[in-house]
């Protein structure tokens, strides 16, 4: 059974940075697409980046694009998601998320597994 586990979630000033990663157990996730997406009170749940298992091709919300950056470690079966140059708009839950397919989707419904989700909270 696949386990997604975030950490790294808190309270941080406006134009500071946070590394949220997302442990990632249950089986062997070469074919596999890894997100991150957010929920802020109110909004619906919004798509943040994705990168491929194999090869790491990303993908990133223009609202991201060029302050986060998503990687991913084989070896520790870890995905991260760096966030620089945060804002006030940023602040919401962060999910990791899962799912076996040849392209990565940017609609929460494609995805199959899903983690609890961790605070990052934003002041300005």
């Amino acid at each position: 059974q696949v386990q997604l586990v975030e950490s790294g979630g808190g309270l941080v000033q406006a134009g500071g940075s946070l590394r949220l990663s997302c442990a990632a157990s249950g089986r062997t996730f070469s074919g596999y697409v890894m997100g991150w997406f957010r929920q802020a009170p109110g909004k619906e749940r919004e798509f943040v980046a994705a990168i491929r298992w194999s090869g790491g091709t990303t993908r990133y919300a223009d609202s991201v694009k060029d302050r986060f950056s998503i990687s991913r470690d084989n070896a520790k079966n870890t995905v991260y998601l760096q966030m620089n140059s945060l804002k006030p708009e940023d602040t919401a839950v962060y999910y990791c998320t899962a799912v076996r397919k040849v392209y990565s989707p940017s609609t929460s419904s494609e995805y199959d597994y899903w983690g609890q989700g961790t605070q990052v909270t934003v002041s300005s």
